[in-house]
């Protein structure tokens, strides 16, 4: 199983760094959504493995920072389709607002 897991008719469980999280998701944006968890769950594993960030908040922070760099630093034009981007980074936004909502005092 992937860092993106089963569909749900109540919404999308996936999984962020070994946690479950359960998210509302369209079901025609369901596939892009996984893959921006994928994604997501593979630059803070990146990041993790480093050993310099430690913590879970942090690793998001850097990986969300990383991410909007890649972001603003694409260059628009050509195929780019911002529309899919824009849903992208709002699932993705989506998902570490609720990881965040759902975390005790990591510190």
């Amino acid at each position: 199983m992937s860092a993106a897991e089963a569909k749900d008719p109540k919404g999308l469980q996936i999984t962020i760094m070994g946690r479950n999280f359960r998210v509302a998701c369209k079901e025609d944006e369901q596939a892009g959504l996984l893959e921006a968890v994928d994604y997501l769950n593979r630059r803070m594993e990146e990041i993790r493995d480093q050993g310099r960030i430690v913590g879970l908040e942090r690793i998001a922070i850097m990986a969300a920072l990383n991410i909007t760099h890649e972001f603003l630093g694409a260059k628009v034009g050509g195929n780019f389709d911002m529309a899919s981007f824009k849903r992208r980074m709002a699932s993705m936004e989506t998902v570490i607002d609720q990881a965040m909502s759902e975390q005790t005092k990591l510190f």
